[in-house]
């Protein structure tokens, strides 16, 4: 699709959030754009944030742009009509474990190496995927990544460690960031950039991914839009340039649009958190698949 430059993306995160990515680039002096047949756009070389930026990141955006009991994603109450009471839950990437509170009767586990507010948590583990396959694998019900795909280098390895984390019978459950949207409109956004995130996904291209991790009948559907994502819809809806076939830009019109489609867009998220029903295409798809019994 377009090929960028790293010290752009560098400066872009420096100058609009105050984050120092180099050092998640690695020495890579160019990003390409890509779409895959299946409709996945994904970033290459693939970059994903270290430790140090994701703690700097999170502290300029703040508790509200994260979920929360009282601030749902959509995608939350859809992943909560596929549980049943009593069935082990694994939330993988949970952050603050707000997908719990949609659960109240299920065994719930989160996951999360980067998040260290709750420490001291029955329900939470602070260690990756993979360390806790070490001795939970085929353990599970149920298990749940909710914006968490897209951060990954090998989202397809990913799938398939959440496939084994699941007993056979069992379901995987992923929401991910699609194109096009709301996301892929915003010029210069780099919320849905590397090293943030790696990938945009399409229907095909998780049918595809599911199947080629192990995971069988692959369903997917558009989730509505929310309070905690609304800044988004209303940042791509008053941005005065939509992105097309290119995203990422050094041009000050862009860099103006940038700026004023986060004005613009904070101040209505601000008179209207939650977007009209039925706007666009929604905030993001989340696929439901089986292990097979």
């Amino acid at each position: 699709m377009q090929w960028i430059s790293a010290d752009l993306l560098i400066d872009l995160w420096r100058v609009m959030l105050r984050v120092d990515a180099r050092p998640s680039f690695r020495g890579a002096p160019r990003i390409g754009l890509w779409e895959s047949p299946t409709g996945l756009y994904f970033f290459h070389p693939p970059r994903a944030g270290d430790a140090a930026f994701y703690r700097a990141l999170y502290g300029r955006l703040g508790r509200r742009r994260f979920p929360s009991a009282k601030r749902p994603r959509g995608e939350f109450a859809l992943a909560a009509a596929q549980i049943r009471d009593g069935e082990r839950v694994l939330d993988v990437g949970c952050g603050f474990g707000a997908f719990r509170h949609a659960i109240p009767r299920a065994d719930y586990t989160g996951l999360d190496p980067h998040v260290e507010g709750e420490p001291d948590a029955e329900w939470f583990r602070g260690e990756t995927l993979e360390q806790h396959l070490e001795s939970q694998a085929g353990s599970y019900d149920v298990v749940c990544g909710f914006q968490v795909l897209e951060h990954v280098e090998d989202p397809l390895g990913m799938l398939k460690q959440m496939s084994r984390a699941v007993r056979p019978g069992g379901r995987v459950i992923v929401a991910v960031p699609h194109v096009p949207s709301a996301h892929t409109r915003i010029p210069n956004y780099l919320i849905g950039c590397i090293p943030h995130h790696l990938t945009w996904w399409t229907g095909e291209a998780l049918g595809v991914a599911a199947r080629k991790a192990g995971l069988v009948d692959p369903a997917v559907q558009r989730v509505p839009w929310t309070a905690v994502d609304g800044l988004v819809y209303w940042m791509a809806r008053l941005s005065p340039i939509k992105c097309q076939n290119r995203h990422y830009r050094h041009a000050w019109s862009w860099h103006f649009a940038s700026a004023v489609s986060f004005l613009a867009g904070y101040a209505a998220w601000t008179i209207r958190p939650t977007p009209p029903d039925g706007a666009d295409e929604g905030a993001s798809l989340m696929l439901v698949a089986e292990k097979p019994a």
